[in-house]
């Protein structure tokens, strides 16, 4: 895949790349790998009377535990650092912000990534070719790279990790034997994929 472009057209202006047909494939499987994940996060939500009543959605209360989910949605607030008040007490006042943020907001932050993850699949070329985009469509697909990357990224963490500890830096290169060579090539062509459409979006 080359760099994303941007070009004139009447109708306005149109962001553009040619797709080879397994790179179609490749992204298509992680799009909808990260649809079923984020569906089934919003079908296990608990319902409770006051959105019964309501009509309000009500989330989670506890971050995920499957690490790809994890970096989709992660906590609102972290605990702060405060001399005069014991770390149990901080960590106790950041998990009570977090349980109350989750559950208002955690139903639209996952609307809004399914409607991302909705363009991409709707405007990718079955079988390859170009994808033409207007400048709203692919603000959709910035969002949606995002998360499968960040999805993808987390995975690589946690292989990279030693003795039960996940890595904090994702490796640049690995040998073609090590078994996160395959996923580490996708990781970077999302990284490129992902940056040649910021570029095209703003102009640069």
């Amino acid at each position: 895949m080359k760099a994303w472009k941007r070009k004139g057209s009447l109708g306005g202006p149109r962001i553009k790349a040619v797709m080879e047909p397994h790179e179609v494939q490749i992204l298509h499987a992680l799009v909808s790998n990260v649809v079923d994940m984020l569906e089934q996060r919003r079908d296990s939500a608990p319902r409770d009377e006051l959105a019964e009543l309501t009509g309000m959605r009500s989330g989670h209360s506890e971050a995920p535990a499957e690490a790809p989910l994890a970096r989709l949605l992660p906590d609102f607030h972290r605990a702060e650092l405060a001399d005069d008040q014991p770390d149990a007490d901080r960590r106790a006042v950041a998990r009570a912000h977090n349980a109350g943020m989750r559950m208002i907001h955690e139903p639209e932050i996952i609307d809004t990534k399914l409607g991302a993850a909705a363009v991409v699949l709707r405007t990718l070329p079955a079988r390859g070719g170009t994808v033409s985009l207007t400048e709203a469509q692919a603000g959709s697909w910035m969002g949606c790279l995002n998360d499968v990357r960040l999805g993808l990224g987390a995975l690589l963490l946690e292989a990279s990790g030693v003795d039960g500890e996940v890595a904090t830096t994702i490796p640049e290169h690995v040998p073609e034997s090590d078994p996160r060579s395959a996923h580490l090539d996708v990781y970077h062509w999302l990284t490129f994929m992902q940056d040649s459409l910021c570029s095209a979006l703003t102009g640069e």
